[in-house]
């Protein structure tokens, strides 16, 4: 599949943080474009797509599909040469309940009615799927055992469960049961993108993203007295749709693409960055906390101590050399991705 050149294709989440990118991206380079929302009532989630259709009259199409409802995905399928699975829910671990209701069945069940809907759309010739490097490895402890203590492809996560990291343990069973259901035919391939931490400027207003909601306590202050040595593997939600409609034009690509920059970085690195541009910001960290009042407080946080001995001050480098060579990506500095973050972030909050 080349260029757009007016080929269907289907979004799922097309409101989301990624999706509503990708949805952009993808009417740029003329597209038809048939995107999931929850909810078309909710005007704010949705003005974003509004927009996009104003702006390109009869390429955009939205339709309500609900991830638990058999079926839903079905009427949007149709004549979709392409199908961009991105819509899944994400929640902080302190804002899980209950782990198999809130994020495995969501995700898992979403995935198999998705592909469900593809098995009985005949047009469908390629599945993109929007994993996490969370479905390569479970806790930050589990990377130096990998091969030269590098993460890669070759690694499913084995650690994760319902009860530990229920948003790993989802993700990771919703990719597997995509690759079982692409082994079991020959009629579309699919493709899978593993991002990490995605960052930059959010085209929507309000996201339950938990990206956002992360950086939302950096940039609310809650680290002012000094940031914890978490670090992260992060990526530029624009990179991320870019890479996207490469899995999906590239005839060559397969199997799992990670996404992030080859080093991870750090809340006060972060906070470093920011204060190049705002020096004067009270809320965020000038200093990084050493570990043991992490050690110490980070259970009336809502972290645990096992959270805490497998991530704090772990890190670790990256291979995201096949996402380079084979979807032609371009990393663009983290300096510009967290400014961009941080600036969008600033401007819908003095919208509000």
């Amino acid at each position: 599949m080349g260029e757009g050149g007016s080929a269907r294709v289907l979004v799922t989440g097309g409101s989301g943080f990624v999706g509503s990118h990708l949805v952009k991206r993808l009417l740029e380079r003329g597209y038809r474009v048939h995107a999931t929302v929850r909810g078309t009532a909710d005007a704010a989630k949705v003005r974003p797509l509004r927009d996009m259709q104003e702006a390109h009259p009869g390429q955009l199409s939205l339709f309500e599909a609900d991830l638990l409802t058999k079926g839903s995905f079905g009427e949007a399928m149709t004549g979709c040469r392409v199908v961009f699975h991105v819509a899944s829910p994400f929640r902080m671990p302190e804002k899980i309940k209950d782990g198999r209701r809130d994020m495995v069945d969501p995700a898992l069940l979403g995935t198999r009615n998705v592909l469900a809907a593809v098995e009985r759309t005949p047009t469908v010739e390629r599945l993109v799927l929007t994993s996490t490097v969370g479905a390569i490895f479970g806790d930050y402890a589990d990377v130096p055992a990998m091969d030269g203590g590098v993460l890669s492809e070759r690694y499913f996560n084995t650690t994760s469960t319902v009860e530990n990291n229920p948003y790993h343990y989802a993700k990771t069973v919703a990719e597997r049961a995509a690759w079982e259901a692409e082994a079991a035919q020959d009629r579309w391939r699919m493709v899978a993108v593993n991002p990490g931490l995605i960052l930059g400027p959010s085209l929507t207003p309000t996201s339950e993203s938990g990206s956002l909601f992360l950086l939302e306590e950096l940039f609310k202050g809650y680290f002012f007295y000094g940031a914890p040595d978490f670090s992260f593997t992060t990526v530029d939600v624009r990179e991320v749709a870019d890479a996207h409609i490469a899995a999906a034009e590239n005839p060559d690509a397969k199997g799992r693409y990670i996404l992030a920059d080859r080093t991870v970085t750090s809340f006060h690195e972060m906070s470093r960055i920011i204060r190049t541009r705002h020096p004067r910001d009270p809320r965020l960290p000038r200093t990084a906390l050493p570990h043991w009042p992490v050690r110490v407080l980070g259970p009336a946080f809502g972290l645990t101590q096992d959270y805490i001995r497998k991530h704090l001050g772990i890190r670790f480098r990256v291979d995201n050399s096949r996402s380079v060579s084979e979807l032609g990506i371009t990393y663009r500095p983290i300096e510009q991705t967290v400014l961009d973050h941080y600036e969008a972030w600033r401007s819908h909050r003095a919208a509000k």
